[in-house]
């Protein structure tokens, strides 16, 4: 009997974590580059959140540490610009590795127990968003919100190796992981009920929907990770 009841408990705090990853995903964006040496620790650290099933995981690589005599082949300008507008709506300063909660709290992306305590206590997503993969692309689902939202279609590559040879890493292999590839606007609105069709990811790749409001908290969001649906001739 004892055993049973184990086991019933086991499958209903499965099934429990599994609702959650299914409702209310807690979204996780790393600011981070391969010219920061303080990076590394957070990048392995993501790449272990990011296989818990409610964790939605991406790294975003900014190009304002390409000078330090490495160029970081996965930094963008656009990376930078986002961190910059969490940074200014959340009165924080721009540094590496910072670590974005659900655009909503800023932590540093290398202090696991920082980074543990914001997942637990992050605000669940209010708005519900679904996704079918057909073959003319993804239709994305959102549901009615309160207020303005724009949402986004994020495809990422799932793991890189990088031999380093300049800069603070010099000499080192760096592993990061969801590395953000490509961002579409898929269109900003009232808040009403919305369906988009957006592009499928590439193959190898994954892709992340997320719906912000205007203060730039993530209030809905949805993953279709690598696999069978994405665009093979992409």
């Amino acid at each position: 009997m004892q055993r049973r009841n184990l086991m019933f408990t086991s499958l209903a705090a499965l099934a429990a974590r599994s609702a959650r990853a299914a409702t209310s995903p807690v979204v996780l964006e790393l600011f981070t580059s391969q010219s920061c040496s303080s990076c590394p620790p957070a990048d392995a650290l993501l790449g272990k959140l990011l296989q818990r099933p409610e964790v939605i995981a991406l790294a975003w690589h900014v190009d304002y540490w390409n000078h330090l005599g490495w160029l970081d082949k996965y930094s963008s300008k656009q990376a930078t610009a986002r961190q910059q507008a969490y940074a200014r709506q959340l009165g924080s300063e721009v540094y590496t590795p910072a670590l974005i909660i659900n655009g909503a709290n800023v932590v540093v992306g290398s202090d696991r127990s920082a980074v543990e305590r914001a997942i637990r206590t992050a605000t669940p997503l209010s708005v519900p968003v679904t996704l079918n993969p057909t073959v003319a692309g993804m239709t994305v689902n959102v549901a009615a919100a309160p207020g303005r939202l724009h949402a986004l279609s994020i495809f990422y590559d799932p793991q890189h190796s990088t031999d380093i040879g300049g800069g603070e890493n010099q000499g080192s292999q760096l592993r990061e992981y969801n590395i953000v590839r490509r961002v579409d606007v898929l269109g900003e609105w009232d808040g009403a009920p919305r369906s988009f069709t957006a592009p499928l990811a590439g193959a190898g790749q994954g892709q992340v929907i997320l719906v912000q409001s205007t203060d730039l908290r993530v209030v809905g969001a949805a993953h279709q990770p690598p696999g069978e649906h994405s665009n093979k001739s992409a």
